[in-house]
């Protein structure tokens, strides 16, 4: 009887880099009894915010939870208009509408996918407050091109690391959001944060995240209502250990994203992430662009190589519909591809990728 050849495990999208430390703070704070409201989530915010470039950090329970209070503390709602990229995962947009506010899309540079300055200045009007700008999958956006007289906030979901120019993204804009979801180099699972140089903006997202109370008022009054948007202690145990190593965390995030490089610059058709000259890229996903996206996509996910696209061209979502023409969103969305991107990928399965990509992009 011949037996079947054993099958090739698949290559993982994402793998957080979590372990014995990780669970040792989490163990600490079970036995603490304080599983929330307690020291970790402090400690957590004084770890980050010297890696944001910021002043303050404050810690909240998701990346969009921190989109939404930074959005909130700037005083933005009703009447009010935010520019944000056309090409972008929904939340961005969503915190702006769900502040009663009116999320305005622009455009994306189609080979940086990051949003278009000069069609964001096309999109301002009496009634715009602050544009929204994204370090799409970690690339520095360019901040500097944007109109001087409106606050920015930083969408830098998946920027802790970047630098703009030698400056670290989270110091960049008026305010600055930073999520840790699993598919980020630091994660909590579930969580996100603001950082500010504004002690005033951090006094406002600090109510904002537990329930409208006036942290300097020793949480005796609470001037206007908001939201549970705390994060708990034992996510914050979590995430501890990794900013504590993120030195060696982001060198190793480097180090596959240079594999990956070196392996795809020689193959036609398939364009690498790069950044500006100075800057630092941030490496949330290593997106790479080619014709005929879905194909390839489907080709190495049959192959084993789990896959992602890129993000979503807001546009084509019902709830965007009908707000204009975005061409440059949709050639990203068109084309940007995520490979696997984590700490455990082995340079055989670099190599798998590479050749499973080169055989499908030259059959195209």
């Amino acid at each position: 009887m011949v037996s079947k050849p054993e099958a090739r495990a698949d290559v993982r999208l994402a793998r957080p880099a979590v372990g014995d430390e990780e669970l040792a703070e989490i163990r600490e704070v079970l036995e603490s009894g304080q599983l929330t409201m307690g020291p970790k989530v402090l400690e957590f915010e004084r770890l980050l915010a010297p890696l944001a470039g910021a002043q303050e950090a404050v810690a909240v329970s998701s990346g969009t939870a921190a989109l939404h209070v930074a959005v909130l503390a700037l005083g933005i709602g009703p009447g009010d208009e935010v520019v944000v990229p056309a090409y972008t995962f929904p939340a961005t947009a969503n915190v702006v509408a769900l502040a009663g506010a009116t999320p305005v899309l622009a455009d994306v540079d189609p080979a940086t996918m990051n949003l278009d300055a000069a069609d964001a200045a096309r999109r301002i009007t009496p009634r715009t407050k602050a544009i929204l700008a994204v370090h799409l999958f970690g690339r520095p956006a360019r901040l500097e091109e944007l109109p001087p007289e409106l606050p920015v906030i930083e969408d830098a979901a998946g920027a802790l690391g970047a630098r703009r120019g030698g400056r670290a993204c989270g110091s960049l804009g008026a305010l600055a959001c930073f999520s840790f979801h699993p598919r980020k180099i630091v994660t909590t699972g579930e969580g996100g944060a603001v950082t500010t140089d504004d002690a005033a903006l951090a006094e406002r997202v600090r109510s904002l995240r537990h329930h409208g109370w006036s942290p300097s008022d020793a949480y005796m009054d609470m001037p206007a209502p908001a939201f549970n948007y705390r994060l708990s202690d034992v996510l914050a145990a979590l995430g501890i250990p990794q900013l504590r190593r993120f030195d060696e965390l982001y060198a190793a995030y480097d180090r596959i994203a240079a594999g990956y490089t070196e392996r795809l610059s020689a193959i036609d058709g398939v364009v690498t992430p790069a950044v500006d000259p100075g800057d630092r890229h941030g490496w949330q996903a290593y997106v790479v662009q080619v014709d005929d996206r879905d194909r390839v996509l489907a080709g190495l996910r049959a192959e084993g190589i789990q896959c992602q696209i890129g993000t979503y061209a807001l546009h084509r979502l019902g709830a965007y519909r009908g707000r204009g023409a975005f061409p440059g969103a949709d050639t990203a969305f068109e084309r940007a591809l995520a490979l696997p991107l984590h700490t455990r990928l082995t340079d055989d399965e670099l190599d798998r990728v590479a050749v499973a990509l080169d055989k499908l992009v030259s059959s195209h």
